[in-house]
């Protein structure tokens, strides 16, 4: 099911942090699930969120090919962007252990991806060249930052991938900033806006109490008692 370019704008205003927090309420699955991990990191803090859809590919870097001196690009793996709707958001498990010995995403490659829809990359691995990357307008959460490619290539797409002990499938709906990245339930997310607008409002009011001469805990968990924060039903 995707998602109107109205919805990904309303969704793209908000924060990873309020994101999470509006599933939340919905209780659709455990809390210490649905994100990335601290191991993958965002490269460009000042650029806005990112939203889109899991273009996944399985990737190595550190081995050299057989036969040959590099390993051939991969049309089939571009080809395949076809299939779905865009924005992509690509999404690279490196399985080198440790990955991120090489990059397969530089400047020449996000331009290429940009070409195809996609808006950012996601990877365990690593990226180079980031002053082109910033030029390409690609937002880059990476696990490191390397200035070779050495042998990256892509041997398996459109599969399930891991990435920063988050599950991500093809066509999975994920949002990313500086603070990392959230798979959000496609079945709600077109109500998280307006969650997130209530959650707001919620925590305005539990600020300005806590900047207030009138402060109190007896204060405090009245509000809290007054706040949205019930389970919320999915359907």
């Amino acid at each position: 099911m995707s998602l109107t370019p109205d919805q990904l704008l309303a969704l793209q205003r908000l924060s990873t942090c309020v994101v999470a927090d509006a599933i939340e309420t919905f209780d659709i699955r455990l809390r210490n699930v649905g994100f990335a991990d601290g191991t993958v990191r965002c490269c460009f803090e000042d650029l806005p969120p990112i939203v889109g859809y899991a273009a996944t590919a399985r990737i190595r870097t550190a081995k050299p090919p057989m036969v040959g001196p590099a390993y051939k690009d991969r049309i089939g793996w571009w080809t395949s962007f076809r299939r779905s709707a865009p924005p992509h958001i690509v999404v690279l498990e490196d399985v080198d252990s440790p990955p991120g010995r090489g990059a397969l995403i530089g400047g020449v490659g996000a331009s290429i991806l940009r070409a195809l829809g996609a808006i950012g990359v996601i990877t365990n691995g690593a990226v180079r060249d980031l002053p082109r990357l910033r030029e390409a307008g690609f937002q880059c959460l990476a696990g490191s930052v390397v200035p070779s490619h050495a042998f990256a290539h892509v041997f398996e797409y459109n599969v399930p991938v891991s990435v920063g002990g988050l599950r991500i499938a093809p066509g999975d709906l994920l949002h990313a900033d500086r603070h990392g990245v959230v798979q959000i339930p496609v079945e709600i997310a077109g109500d998280l806006p307006a969650v997130a607008a209530t959650l707001h409002k919620r925590n305005a009011a539990l600020v300005a109490l806590c900047r207030s001469p009138h402060f109190s805990v007896e204060r405090l968990q009245g509000q809290l008692d007054k706040g949205p924060g019930e389970p919320r039903n999915a359907d």
